[in-house]
């Protein structure tokens, strides 16, 4: 006879991370629970990335929500600040990169330190109304179902969406690493101080890491990403190393474990730099649709090799059952990868995988038009170039796949693009349909 818990999950056991900045992380969850409970959200800023979760987000969300709490504590008026990762716990590790920063920075295995976001003990939509406010790091405009909070402040390396005017620091900046903007704005601020905090070796190690991989090790740096990585480095225990040698050893070292992706399967693929939001339309009977994007860096043809069956089907079914437990509507996979031409000559291709949904917010015939609407949008930008998958005629309804080589088309060129086609999306003739 079987145990009566032996369906439960198990948990491994965990280690407790040393140093300060695992102390504050995990004493500062626990504090948040606790006010939670008792009624105290209201007294809480909750800072909080993107929800692709990758090393810049966490860092720079770990790194304002430190300097928050640190550089108030002595004041009439100190600051209950904590960092919000908008990924769910069980994707962390989907980003090896991130397992290897945190674990040098001597953080509590399992990310039992970090608050996740299936960890926040109430909806979103809810908590926004209560708590004190927001702050967003490398994202440019709140998630919607954090629009019910007051936007404090904005630090992001976008394009300024036109979120939160009056929010404070509100700073867009076009540098490498997010992490800069906020280690910059952290230092100056800090050099201001009566009497400066402590600022954790392993924190400011964790900052260096960020930067570095972003900046691939300071050869894509701005002179901002440089000088703000010259800082970090004298205060830190790598103090004596040379900025460049240390930048790229951290580059090479974090780089090597986030190209170790070939144990995944595809639906962590899709899942690990999944980004998504409601959009709205013009359409009174569908005035939102919600959209997704995944990042990915393996060919489809590829990816489908990872499936249970190898074939074409399953990859889809497999998009399918991730998109309807997230509730997407339009999905949007990214995929990149290298391949040589006949001289020998690297290339780098880029595909669009496109799919619309129709159960969830729109019916069979809106799913129809909207796909058409958004594919016209992709295959009429000039300087996408795009052509048809070669497996093209082999795709289902509302399934739609392209090439193209513009090198830097990823997520930050086609989010704007398709996002433009969603907006304007009206069926003149709805009722028709």
């Amino acid at each position: 006879m079987a145990r009566p818990d032996a369906t439960r999950a198990t948990q491994p056991p965990r280690e407790t991370g040393v140093g300060h900045f695992s102390e504050w992380s995990r004493e500062t969850k626990r504090r948040f629970l606790i006010d939670w409970q008792e009624g105290r959200a209201s007294e809480w800023i909750i800072v909080q990335g993107n929800e692709g979760g990758d090393l810049d987000s966490m860092t720079a969300a770990l790194t304002w929500a430190y300097h928050l709490q640190h550089s108030t504590q002595n004041t009439s008026d100190p600051v209950k600040a904590i960092a919000l990762l908008q990924t769910p716990t069980d994707a962390l590790d989907l980003r090896p990169e991130n397992k290897v920063a945190l674990d040098n920075s001597q953080m509590s295995s399992g990310h039992s330190d970090l608050l996740t976001i299936d960890e926040l003990p109430e909806h979103p939509e809810t908590l926004s109304r209560d708590i004190k406010g927001i702050i967003i790091v490398d994202h440019p405009v709140p998630l919607r179902k954090w629009q019910n909070a007051r936007l404090i402040s904005i630090f992001d390396h976008h394009r300024d969406g036109g979120a939160g005017p009056d929010a404070h620091p509100r700073i867009f900046e076009k540098v490498a690493s997010c992490t800069t903007i906020v280690a910059r704005q952290m230092l100056n601020e800090l050099e201001e101080l009566p009497e400066e905090y402590h600022m954790p070796h392993e924190l400011l190690e964790l900052i260096l890491s960020a930067i570095a991989i972003d900046a691939g090790g300071l050869k894509s740096a701005t002179e901002e990403d440089r000088k703000t990585a010259d800082r970090i480095l004298k205060r830190s225990n790598w103090r004596k190393a040379d900025l460049e040698d240390k930048m790229k050893y951290l580059d090479d070292t974090l780089g090597a474990a986030k190209k170790d992706l070939d144990h995944l399967g595809v639906r962590d693929l899709l899942r690990r730099d999944w980004k998504g939001d409601l959009v709205d339309t013009p359409s009174p009977r569908t005035p939102t649709v919600s959209l997704g994007f995944s990042s990915i860096p393996y060919s489809l043809d590829e990816q489908i090799e990872k499936t249970n069956f190898g074939e074409l089907f399953d990859w889809f079914a497999i998009e399918a059952a991730w998109t309807a437990q997230v509730g997407a509507d339009v999905s949007v996979a990214l995929n990149k990868y290298k391949t040589r031409d006949a001289s020998g000559k690297k290339r780098k291709i880029r595909e669009i995988v496109l799919v619309v949904r129709n159960d969830v917010r729109i019916n069979d015939m809106q799913a129809d038009d909207l796909f058409e609407k958004v594919s016209k949008a992709i295959e009429a930008d000039e300087t996408l170039k795009v052509k048809p998958w070669h497996k093209a005629s082999q795709l289902g309804r509302r399934q739609m796949a392209w090439t193209h080589e513009r090198a830097d088309a990823g997520r930050k060129v086609l989010r704007p693009i398709i996002e433009a086609a969603v907006e304007s999306w009206d069926i003149a003739a709805e009722d028709e349909l």
